[in-house]
């Protein structure tokens, strides 16, 4: 399978968001737990297994194009010092997958690549949603329902 060199560094750079982000919010997990709020725990594990997810779908289409995946440069894990620190930095992160998705996205429509543009639709439409829910909880914190 042939993937225009560009279309696999856009996978790249997507993979090394993705395993940023399973760091980012298995490290709150735990700090989280360590606060002694488990049900926050719980949820932020939930979003590092998705997050996961998001990089096996990257690698498979990396591997299937005859790549080696490998992320670099891992952003490092962002925490806080309360729950309204940790969504912020979530959000920050989210909005960074939603850039990272769209620029991809496109570039991959670009050069006709739409198996690609499939996968790469399909996560920023998940990211999409991991925005909305972090506004949701951060207006329900704020009492701005």
């Amino acid at each position: 399978m042939s993937i225009d060199p560009r279309t696999i560094g856009w996978l790249g750079r997507a993979l090394t968001h993705e395993m940023s982000a399973v760091q980012q919010y298995l490290a709150q997990s735990v700090l989280a737990r360590l606060w002694g709020d488990k049900a926050l725990a719980s949820h932020l594990r939930h979003e590092a297994i998705e997050e996961l997810e998001h990089a096996e779908r990257l690698m498979e289409r990396l591997i299937l194009a005859g790549v080696a995946p490998s992320a670099t440069n891992l952003a490092p894990a962002r925490l806080g010092r309360t729950v309204d620190d940790l969504l912020a930095v979530d959000r920050v992160l989210e909005a960074d997958a939603v850039r990272i998705y769209r620029e991809a996205v496109a570039h991959a429509r670009r050069m006709r690549d739409e198996e690609s543009a499939t996968l790469l639709e399909g996560i920023l439409q998940e990211e999409l949603a991991h925005v909305q829910e972090i506004d949701q909880l951060l207006n329900e914190r704020n009492g701005n329902d």
